[in-house]
């Protein structure tokens, strides 16, 4: 039972996580939400627990799990990118980038480094929060535009 809750534990954190950075997304009209942020970070978590529970049978198990999701990550960021590739530049790259994170959150939920979560959920908001006003201020003195700046 005790191994039931601590489960249920960290693929609640991996959910949290999640979730409050796809809040984030939602806030600012990206693509991506809650629902898809929350369902990466878990979808991590499960696989990352997975191999931690194969890492008797197969040490390396862990590893080339985690490898799997990074990679995973990396063609679902880039299916955001390739679907707005409608106009003249890339767009999404801040929530390419957030999907990854993302997965990131969901294996350290996984293995239930839980300092490591808080601070990286707090890192990736910050960022995500306080990068917007730099960017929109940096990118408008050098007369370019980030996505971020564009509407909606």
């Amino acid at each position: 039972m005790n191994d039931f809750i601590y489960a249920g534990l960290r693929l609640t954190g991996a959910i949290v996580t999640g979730g409050l950075v796809g809040l984030n997304r939602d806030i600012y009209g990206k693509p991506t939400g809650v629902r898809m942020h929350a369902l990466v970070a878990l979808g991590a978590a499960v696989f990352t627990m997975t191999g931690v529970g194969l890492a008797d049978a197969d040490p390396a198990a862990t590893s080339r799990i985690i490898q799997g999701i990074v990679g995973g990550m990396g063609f679902l960021g880039a299916g955001v990118i390739l679907h707005s590739l409608g106009g003249k530049r890339p767009l999404h790259l801040t929530t390419a980038a957030s999907i990854w994170m993302t997965s990131a959150l969901g294996v350290v939920c996984g293995i239930g480094a839980w300092r490591l979560a808080l601070v990286a959920v707090l890192a990736t908001l910050l960022i995500l929060v306080v990068g917007l006003p730099i960017d929109r201020a940096l990118y408008g003195k050098l007369g370019s535009q980030d996505e971020d700046d564009l509407p909606g």
